[in-house]
């Protein structure tokens, strides 16, 4: 019974640190700031000023489960301040049916589209 309870435990954790620190397949990074064809979407909390001008929607990942609806059914571009927060963001937006093309980690420059293996 200890050995079904400890596979279990073992097997949420592994779930856990998959989806938190496992990078997303298929979407890159890449400054698509200024382009008119997605909804750039800010995923880092509203303290933290940012130099982002041609942001459509600031919604914290914080909020994201509660504000989602009110996102454009478009391509995503989505920014954020951190790896954590855009694989979960970009998680979440998947799991619900938007589009995410591309993102960009505030800070941390692109190369090329790939980005710890992207």
């Amino acid at each position: 019974m200890i050995i079904y309870l400890l596979s279990a435990v073992i097997v949420l954790l592994c779930y856990e640190l998959f989806r938190r620190y496992f990078p997303i397949k298929g979407i890159t990074c890449k400054n698509r700031i200024g382009e008119k064809d997605i909804v750039i979407l800010d995923l880092r909390d509203f303290n933290e000023k940012g130099t982002l001008k041609n942001v459509a929607m600031q919604i914290p990942y914080a909020y994201l489960r509660r504000h989602y609806s009110e996102i454009p059914d478009q391509s995503l571009h989505v920014v954020a301040s951190d790896r954590m927060d855009i694989n979960l963001g970009v998680r979440f937006l998947l799991r619900k049916g938007y589009s995410v093309s591309s993102f960009e980690i505030i800070g941390c420059a692109c190369k090329g589209g790939i980005i710890d293996g992207v």
